[in-house]
């Protein structure tokens, strides 16, 4: 029986491996694994949610046990550290619970067919104190994190007096990506929730400042520049300080210091400026490695195979995949979705020794939410010429329908309905925000 491995849960790695268990595992023609450092899966673009404490992760969070229980995969609990490619074998690290003891042992779990599917990382481009001073906002356990930092500088600050003309609390966000503008508005709406649960010397314009820092002449500078001048405008009316073309060279416990020689006060420090593939993927192969790029992707073909192994597959953000006009797949949450269902397909074909036409991804547009206040975006496709710019109410169920095309992904229909009639009850009894 052929043996997938499959090492990485999020978005694409969990999709993947879903749809393989119910195409061949569950008919008997392959035994697939996942493989992932941690138990649970939480979708990465409501990172911003979670670390503003506006989403409830129970509500949310995926159980791999119970959903390869349900879709005929097997999971593994394991942090990949190395392959041996001459004996198909992926080498895992031990686990350890908070108290350190041991779960798992090392262990080596023996493959026919390795997808790599790791994602990435924030990038900090090896600026002094940015490793110490700021949280990088690339995983649910940092994001609980900053949840944490935030309630406990919240009730600080209350018994600190406030400077004329300052804020006591001042939150900086360094990177003006998707990321940075949704978790600039999403603070801004948590900290009018926070004030009506005790912290009513939080408020959003008065007590709360938030800073957001990009290097780049505009923020959301890979997207269309009618879209950044729409998010701008909308930060803009909360009160929220933006930065642009300005470049941070240090960050300390309590600021940012620009190149220009500016310096930005900062309570707390969010990196969200740039992504790179995690650093092990260099060496990831012995002796003879996984060829990769600068930003350490590996680099594969248009049927996702690495160039140094066509056993081993890779794809989403820890991969460099060439397009036929000479571009390169974006590191978007949109295009590991593409390839995952694209690998569904062709898998089971490249596995028997047969041909897949190569892989394209197809723009379908950008969307970033601002919190309840407005979404933008812009829409790419066969029903439009260029782009087709949108933003409001129409953006906003857009951007909420991306997250129910991820659950249907994984559970179908049935249960995607049920997932969201239980968030419409949690909205009844429970606090909109987390408090703990």
């Amino acid at each position: 029986m052929q043996r997938i491995v499959i090492v990485g849960g999020g978005a694409g790695g969990l999709a993947l491996a879903t749809q393989l268990g119910k195409r061949l595992g569950k008919k008997g023609l392959a035994e697939v694994t996942l493989v992932d450092s941690a138990r649970t899966h939480v979708w990465k673009p409501l990172l911003h949610q979670l670390a503003a404490g506006s989403f409830d992760t129970h509500a949310e969070e995926i159980e791999y046990l119970a959903q390869a229980r349900w879709n005929h995969f097997k999971f593994r609990l394991g942090t990949l550290v190395g392959i041996d490619r001459a004996a198909k074998t992926v080498q895992l690290a031990a686990s350890y619970d908070d108290a350190g003891e041991e779960i798992t042992p090392a262990t080596q779990l023996a493959y026919d067919t390795l997808v790599i599917a790791v994602g990435s990382q924030t990038n900090d481009f090896g600026t002094l104190g940015a490793a110490q001073h700021s949280i990088k906002l690339d995983s649910p356990q940092a994001a609980r994190h900053f949840n944490d930092r935030l309630i406990n500088a919240c009730i600080r600050a209350q018994s600190v007096p406030r400077g004329a003309g300052t804020g006591r609390l001042t939150v900086a966000i360094v990177g003006g990506g998707a990321t940075g503008v949704e978790l600039a508005a999403e603070l801004h709406a948590a900290a009018r929730v926070l004030a009506n649960f005790g912290f009513d010397h939080i408020h959003p314009e008065k007590d709360l400042q938030i800073v957001l820092v990009e290097a780049a002449p505009r923020l959301l500078s890979q997207l269309p520049e009618r879209l950044s001048e729409s998010a701008v405008r909308e930060l803009r009316k909360l009160a929220i300080e933006v930065h642009t073309n300005e470049k941070v060279v240090e960050v300390t416990a309590d600021s940012l210091k620009m190149a220009s020689g500016r310096v930005v006060g900062s309570s707390l420090t969010v990196w969200a400026a740039g992504v790179k593939a995690g650093d092990f993927l260099k060496t990831l192969g012995g002796d003879d490695p996984l060829e990769t790029n600068r930003l350490n992707q590996l680099l594969v073909n248009g049927n996702l195979q690495t160039s140094r192994d066509p056993s081993i597959y890779a794809f989403g953000d820890c991969a460099a995949c060439p397009q036929p006009d000479g571009t390169w797949v974006p590191p978007r949450a949109q295009a590991a979705y593409q390839q995952a269902m694209y690998l569904a397909r062709a898998l089971p074909r490249l596995i028997r020794g047969d041909t897949a036409t190569p892989f394209v991804f197809r723009d379908q547009g950008s969307l970033v939410s601002l919190s309840e206040y407005s979404s933008v975006g812009s829409l790419m496709g066969s029903l439009t010429r260029g782009s087709l710019f949108i933003e409001g109410r129409i953006a906003q169920f857009m951007y909420w329908s991306l997250h129910k095309q991820h659950q249907l992904a994984l559970g179908g229909w049935k249960k995607m309905i049920l997932i969201t009639l239980s968030e419409m009850l949690d909205r009844t009894h429970r606090p909109r925000i987390k408090l703990h």
